[in-house]
């Protein structure tokens, strides 16, 4: 269990909205909790009656939201977020007192935005609603491919587990790193994870059509290993040089060059993933010219190397259990319960 909170502790209130994710719901009390007393978690409801959650379960918070205008900091954890705000989850939130810490994690930044508390501001959300939350919030600048966005005043994170992430980077703010490292000791996770989320963003490929460029996306992904240009790709496609660049870019929203180089780092990220290929003949494999070519656009666009982003999704095999010790031999030679010639024969005398 973890400790009591000191006295002044740093008091922490978790909003638990309607259809609250029950993981991240608890992220910061296991987190924050595991500081030494360091905080005291608490959390809310936007009427004090029982939420319930996106799954088969409902919580019933120990507070309704009158204890936020007490709290020092504030987090939302993701819900089930829909174009139509709360009202009472806004008037919940016009309680915070100024200058209160807010923090999001996933969809709860939905509630920051509509509050007006990230108004020109960069923001961070789960990378597969980008695209809702441009739509609805369009003066939020949405950056999809990191863990978290601090403000000072307002953090944002990602999805599920950059809940964890953002809560050791509290912590690390407040009371060192020291602190911090001991924290993610006890809860068995890493102190600091590299990159962002956009090593987990899913780009599945563009649908290759019979007409236009898609046959000849078709034909540069069974060359990858070797040099492509963009003079073949067009002439395969019997298309001037810049009518087939126009029409590149009109079908897959990407320059040849820079679709190729997309396609390259997949199926670098594949063999990566299921394979112990040195990065070296991965590179080779995908068409790079050298794995430091390979680093640099890994780097670019999921911001870890290609060792880190193997350690992260490539599984280890499961460790082998030693065999048994054979049972003991009798003074006769012979395995108890056999005869000589039986364990001899067995032996390959």
């Amino acid at each position: 269990m973890s400790p009591p909170p000191r006295p002044g502790a740093h008091k922490v209130v978790v909003l638990a909205l309607d259809g609250v994710y029950p993981f991240e719901l608890g992220i910061p009390h296991r987190v924050l909790g595991s500081a030494g007393g360091r905080y005291q978690v608490l959390s809310a409801s936007v009427d004090g009656q029982p939420v319930r959650t996106d799954a088969d379960l409902t919580v019933v918070p120990g507070h309704g939201p009158e204890v936020l205008a007490e709290a020092d900091t504030v987090v939302i954890p993701p819900y089930a977020v829909s174009p139509v705000p709360d009202p009472q989850a806004l008037a919940a939130l016009s309680r915070v007192r100024p200058g209160t810490r807010l923090v999001s994690i996933c969809t709860g930044a939905f509630l920051l935005a509509v509050g007006g508390f990230l108004e020109g501001r960069r923001a961070a959300t789960h990378w597969a609603l980008t695209d809702f939350f441009q739509e609805l919030f369009p003066r939020v600048e949405l950056d999809a491919g990191v863990l978290f966005v601090d403000h000072g005043d307002v953090l944002t994170s990602a999805g599920a587990a950059s809940g964890v992430d953002v809560c050791l980077h509290l912590v690390r703010q407040d009371h060192g790193s020291e602190v911090a490292n001991e924290v993610a000791r006890r809860c068995v996770v890493p102190p600091y994870r590299d990159g962002g989320q956009a090593q987990y963003i899913e780009r599945p490929l563009p649908p290759a059509s019979e007409t236009g460029t898609g046959p000849t996306r078709d034909w540069a992904l069974r060359r990858l290993e070797g040099p492509v240009s963009l003079d073949e790709m067009a002439a395969h496609a019997a298309m001037s040089t810049r009518t087939f660049a126009r029409r590149f870019r009109e079908e897959t929203g990407l320059s040849p060059g820079r679709w190729l180089t997309q396609q390259r780092l997949r199926r670098a990220r594949t063999l990566l993933e299921s394979s112990d290929l040195p990065v070296e003949r991965v590179a080779h494999e995908v068409g790079f010219a050298t794995a430091t070519s390979l680093r640099r656009h890994l780097a670019a666009e999921a911001g870890v190397s290609p060792s880190a982003y193997r350690r992260t999704f490539r599984a280890a095999p499961p460790a082998s259990i030693p065999a048994p010790p054979p049972p003991p031999a009798s003074a006769s030679g012979a395995t108890p319960g056999t005869s000589p010639s039986r364990s001899s024969r067995r032996m390959g005398a």
